[in-house]
């Protein structure tokens, strides 16, 4: 039967929104790639290392860290676990010697707190599910763990793999595909004199979707610039005040514990930043309601260079941010000369269009994003060339495309608003006044 040309483009653009919900076009091959090697038979399963590694360039996974779920082919059992821990223990009733790890069909699995004893430890473990972004720290964005099998195949043929993977990074955003049995994985000995490989290798791919994370935006963007006295915020309700409760509301699991003042009594008060189990945060009042906020200042202007000022305001009480990542899209990245206090990396996702840039804190110094409160800011200065072809203070070019911050996009100010040149576009109260001005004068004229 053929289908009429509606049906084939309502169907046609419903695939193509499926699939474009978790692709990010400033790192269009971002993903976080899990991975099972078989290293040992056992009488009835296998031993495996899983790895988890995230090849996304400036998206980390945050305290409280990781869940990795799956559901099992068979009635497979998890006999014990090196380096995370299954969340429940399910009913193991039916076995009478040695009771299993974990029984449930459908189990969930995290990461181990650091400072655990050596021998519940391995390689790459027990950060707390913390993974740090590959773009920022290629060492620190892979997380690992053992896990023994049971009533589960014995050889390459008679193994299942899990299916309906999920991944929490930590709370929702990520879809896992079907596992994918690829070529063995092969290890080099100490001395790179002998190689081993895996028994069996299978690998599950997860992508972000910042749809599928939040309702609403997480950060907003404002803008002012040295030519223009007008500084432009965050836009009203840039990331939902209708998904923040008032703090005389009722209780319960929320978007937000509602919003305080600044300088109000209880921001002060013991036990203002400490998080619930739930996330629910803890804003400070404003008219963005954005936990986060971002500022480019456009702050001075040399014969060959120009300077910008960016500015991150953390408004959430409950919430600090180590190892945190800020990406702007502008074109005149391609040549910067200095950052002052931010680290920096170009993103060069399309070969050589490098109009992108990834900015984090220094080590030690400003790689923590302290709560809401007077310590609650970072900021930095970047030193750009112009470029005598494409450089112009005019029509908002000196601000940037987009500025994404933890790996999602921020809600930027509507572009008629951008402060502006005051000889390039004057108010329109201005054009009216000289309209007046100049027909005054040409009655003037005509009476004398």
């Amino acid at each position: 039967m053929e289908l009429p040309n509606s049906m084939l483009l309502a169907l046609f653009l419903a695939i193509t929104c499926s699939v474009a919900a978790a692709y990010d076009p400033l790192d269009p091959t971002g993903n976080i790639t899990i991975k099972w090697d078989i290293q040992s038979w056992t009488p009835d399963g296998y031993v495996a290392m899983v790895a988890m590694n995230n090849y996304q360039q400036y998206r980390q996974i945050m305290a409280p860290g990781w869940t990795l779920g799956w559901s099992w082919a068979k009635k497979e059992v998890i006999w014990s676990i090196v380096g995370a821990q299954a969340t429940e223990q399910g009913d193991c009733s039916k076995f009478k010697g040695g009771i299993p790890h974990c029984c449930k069909h459908t189990p969930s699995v995290v990461d181990l707190l650091p400072g655990v004893p050596y021998n519940q430890q391995i390689a790459n473990c027990c950060r707390g599910g913390v993974v740090s972004a590959y773009g920022q720290d290629p060492a620190g964005a892979l997380s690992a763990f053992q896990v023994s099998v049971g009533l589960a195949g014995t050889t390459n043929k008679t193994v299942k793999l899990p299916k309906n993977f999920t991944l929490m990074g930590p709370g929702l955003g990520y879809t896992c595909g079907p596992a994918t049995v690829v070529p063995s994985t092969v290890y080099w000995s100490a001395d790179h004199r002998r190689k081993t490989q895996a028994l069996m290798t299978w690998t599950v791919t997860c992508t972000y979707s910042q749809q599928l994370a939040s309702r609403y935006p997480t950060c907003c963007v404002s803008f002012s610039s040295f030519y223009n006295s007008t500084i432009v915020p965050c836009a009203r309700c840039a990331c939902g005040c209708g998904a923040h409760k008032s703090t005389g509301g009722r209780g319960g699991k929320s978007h937000s514990d509602g919003c305080i003042a600044g300088d109000s009594k209880r921001a002060l008060t013991p036990g203002v930043n400490t998080p619930k189990k739930d996330g629910a945060q803890l804003l400070q009042c404003t008219n963005h309601m954005c936990p986060i906020r971002v500022h480019w200042h456009v702050k001075l202007n040399y014969k060959d260079y120009w300077r910008a000022k960016i500015a991150v305001t953390n408004f959430n009480y409950r919430m600090n941010y180590t190892q945190w990542t800020l990406v702007a899209q502008h074109p005149n990245l391609n040549n910067v000369t200095e950052v002052f206090s931010f680290q920096y990396k170009p993103l060069l996702p399309y070969g050589n269009i490098n109009d992108t840039g990834m900015f984090y804190g220094l080590k030690l110094y400003n790689d923590l994003l302290m709560e809401a409160g007077p310590f609650g800011n970072v900021q930095s200065e970047v030193l750009m060339r112009k470029d005598d072809a494409t450089f112009t203070f005019g029509q908002g070019w000196a601000f940037p495309r987009k500025i994404y911050f933890n790996g999602d996009e921020c809600k930027m100010p509507p572009p008629d608003s951008y402060p502006y040149l005051p000889n390039s576009a004057p108010p329109r109260s201005s054009i009216i006044t000289a309209a007046s001005t100049s027909f005054m004068l040409l009655l003037l004229l005509l009476a004398a």
